[in-house]
């Protein structure tokens, strides 16, 4: 079967012994090629990681709603991020198990942009959202005396209406480029999700525009994001190994834990995702659709977990609320 191309190659070649129609009515998400026969089998790991994204994230928002001590930046920026995994997982997995159960894959044009848009969209809002919980951490441990004063809450309002701007805006071309497009070829997409370069490689069109445009977004974007973080890091631990006891180390380390580990849950998975799709042309195409759902599904599961297991406020209260539904 032929292989899912990605943004690093740049067009597909026009087909002249076709006719040209500018828009189809349908595609047909195929799921995952080569593993039919293990649909239902898959469906089943895939399901209990969306049921706990759904319950872990809904419990992050409930919990900072109805705690006042939690009403702070920090959390703010946990709310937003719950907010994103929410929509990022439920934007590609029920379509996913529809095809998994019912052997559903038709999707309306329309239909098929909207969840690219959808995908990429809340994939670098929530890329901009780890930048700035970076930068409150950077600020609560650099500058503790000031924290109250930078990060008010107007302040955090016009940040995240930055990160939604920004993924709203970059990533709208995505669509409306893929919508130009006069689509000749077949209409079957080898994937589970309508991931963007699968969909715009089925026009009989010179494609490099969308190829080139999503390739410098992706290299701009992830490698800023990163770079800010890393800066904000490098700059927070080494305020934290100034401090003068091991004692105060360890708890200020300890209020920076879970946001390092969240940043590694969605970025080690998304850069191992591009490196395959990069160096991996040998990896069968199952393999690249398995892992290209992985990143999209496993960060919004972990995410809340890792909040409640580490942050002691929401572990504190996520407890009393236990206990008090027990008693």
């Amino acid at each position: 079967m032929q292989k899912i191309s990605v943004c690093l190659l740049p067009y597909s070649m026009p087909d002249s012994n076709t006719t040209d129609f500018t828009n189809p009515s349908t595609f047909l998400l195929l799921g995952i090629p080569g593993l039919e026969a293990a649909h239902v089998w898959i469906s089943i790991p895939f399901c209990a990681m969306y049921a706990i994204a759904i319950l872990g994230n809904f419990t992050i928002l409930f919990i900072v709603k109805s705690e006042p001590s939690l009403h702070g930046p920090m959390y703010y920026f946990l709310c937003m991020l719950a907010v994103t995994d929410l929509v990022l997982s439920t934007s590609i997995l029920p379509k996913t198990l529809s095809i998994f159960w019912f052997n559903s894959g038709e999707i309306d044009f329309n239909a098929c942009l909207t969840q690219l848009y959808f995908i990429y969209c809340f994939s670098w809002m929530e890329s901009g959202i780890f930048v700035a919980m970076a930068f409150d951490r950077y600020v609560a441990i650099c500058h503790p005396l000031r924290y109250s004063t930078i990060l008010t809450n107007p302040v955090v309002a016009k940040i995240g209406l930055a990160v939604v701007l920004r993924g709203g805006m970059f990533i709208l071309p995505y669509p409306l480029l893929a919508r130009r497009w006069p689509y000749c070829k077949t209409s079957i997409i080898p994937h589970s999700y309508c991931e963007h370069i699968a969909v715009v490689k089925l026009a009989c069109a010179d494609i490099r525009i969308s190829s080139y445009y999503s390739l410098s977004v992706a290299f701009f974007f992830f490698g800023l994001d990163v770079f800010f973080i890393i800066m904000s890091y490098i700059q927070t631990l080494r305020a934290i190994f100034s401090l003068p006891t091991k004692d105060a180390r360890l708890k200020t380390f300890g209020t920076c834990g879970s946001h390092l580990c969240v940043i590694l849950a969605f970025y080690i998975p998304t850069l191992f995702s591009a490196l395959m799709h990069r160096f991996g042309h040998n990896v069968p195409l199952h393999l690249h659709i398995l892992i290209a759902n992985m990143y999209l599904l496993v960060p919004p599961m972990l995410n809340p977990i890792i909040y409640g297991v580490r942050t002691k406020q929401i572990r504190d209260r996520l407890l009393r609320l236990i206990i008090h539904k027990g008693a």
